[in-house]
């Protein structure tokens, strides 16, 4: 995890394709495991990644409502698509984790294992968008690792001990799928002049020679740039920086999806608008939008035994407020109908997660969107609370593709 109140080196270095070989390889170097985005089952998926090889080179994701495929792009970009189905989240608050378990003595049971008994694994994380940058930072926040976060006193030990070993490569965004809206939730398409809580930062530019500007952002970020083998790169000139920051211009202009600024007051103000059940007609409560979200942190904690009664354990399993059980106290469940579970999910994410945390619960992804079967639109609900059309969204489906040029 980046300290950034460590001074920095500032150097920079341009990185040709094969040179983004050798940063993996010394990432690999320094005992991380590189997961990065790969093709799998017709989708790019966040896995461990050798090589770019692996890289899911010369494709792109079309997203829209309830709508998700791949295409091949005419340029060769590795990084070319806008989001994954899941986020970087499955591999820093995973979706199951064994809190302990316990042996049978007799008399009582021994705790023989315990989620804090393990070295969390050194991950290093190639290619996160900004959209995704800002969900790490808010998760940050949710469990404890931010000094203004609710539970900054005690840290979820199995995320703090995951964050703190990761090693995070962000990328400026190149491409914007047609559910995209970081620009209006100022979470992108540009990774911050900060790092945003990134060790390095990258920007995959194609047009003029497929190449990567590669900067630091905290101390470990220049240190593994150190430690690149002489003669790898070029330091970067001006026309590299310009294209550079002209990628992530050209993404920003492309989006046409917007949530509208004023959602916080939009949303505590109608919590009785009669939309909510023109909108629980349409949900299936089937969960997918809080799965796929990068920053959704709803859990649940289960015990089991084995068959013979002498083994017990406690698994943490991701869960979500569009499930009956979630609200169940004694006597029942709280949110029956399926509109007061979408109006659950909807409030918290766009306004009451501002009292808990500070800041919006959205980044702009577009997960939502695009991995709703019947793709329900947060943005559009929005405006329909406000009382007018999203006509803003009629977009043209994934006009975005400033990467290349293609």
């Amino acid at each position: 995890m980046s300290d950034p109140a460590t001074p920095q080196s500032a150097r920079a270095v341009m990185l040709d394709v094969p040179g983004l070989d050798a940063l993996i390889a010394a990432l690999a170097g320094a005992g991380f495991t590189v997961i990065g985005p790969r093709l799998r089952e017709q989708a790019i998926v966040l896995e461990p990644i050798e090589g770019r090889a692996d890289l899911p080179a010369g494709w792109r994701d079309v997203q829209s409502p309830g709508h998700y495929r791949l295409e091949e792009r005419a340029d060769g970009a590795l990084f070319g698509f806008a989001s994954p189905p899941h986020a970087w989240k499955r591999h820093l608050h995973p979706p199951e984790v064994r809190l302990m378990r316990a042996r049978s003595t007799g008399s009582g049971f021994e705790v023989t294992d315990s989620a804090g008994d393990h070295a969390p694994p050194r991950l290093a994380l190639l290619g996160v968008k900004p959209c995704d940058l800002a969900a790490i930072a808010a998760q940050d926040q949710v469990f404890g690792l931010t000094p203004d976060a609710p539970e900054a006193s005690r840290p979820d030990p199995t995320y703090a001990g995951r964050r703190r070993a990761a090693f995070i490569v962000a990328l400026d965004c190149g491409h914007a799928a047609a559910t995209c809206f970081c620009d209006s939730m100022g979470t992108g398409p540009a990774v911050p002049a900060d790092g945003g809580g990134a060790d390095l930062v990258m920007s995959e530019i194609v047009e003029g020679g497929h190449r990567f500007l590669v900067r630091p952002a905290s101390p470990a970020g220049a240190r593994l740039l150190d430690s690149l083998p002489e003669g790898t790169g070029r330091p970067p000139e001006a026309a590299d920086r310009a294209a550079a920051a002209a990628v992530p211009e050209a993404t920003r202009a492309a989006q046409r999806r917007r949530l509208d600024p004023d959602h916080r007051r939009i949303v505590a103000d109608n919590l009785d608008h009669p939309h909510w059940s023109r909108v629980g007609e349409r949900c299936l409560a089937c969960a997918n939008c809080t799965m796929v979200c990068p920053t959704c942190f709803c859990a649940t904690v289960e015990d089991s035994t084995d068959l013979t009664g002498d083994i017990a354990e406690r698994w943490r399993r991701w869960d979500s407020c569009f499930t009956m059980d979630f609200s169940y106290i004694h006597g029942g469940s709280i949110r029956i109908e399926t509109a007061s579970r979408y109006r659950q999910w909807m409030s918290h994410k766009l306004s009451s997660w501002y009292e808990q945390f500070g800041r919006s619960g959205c980044t702009g992804c577009g997960r939502c969107i695009a991995w709703c079967p019947v793709g329900i639109d947060l943005t559009e609900e929005t405006a329909r609370l406000a009382g007018r059309a999203p006509a803003q969204n009629a977009a043209k489906q994934d006009s975005a593709t400033p990467t290349g040029g293609e």
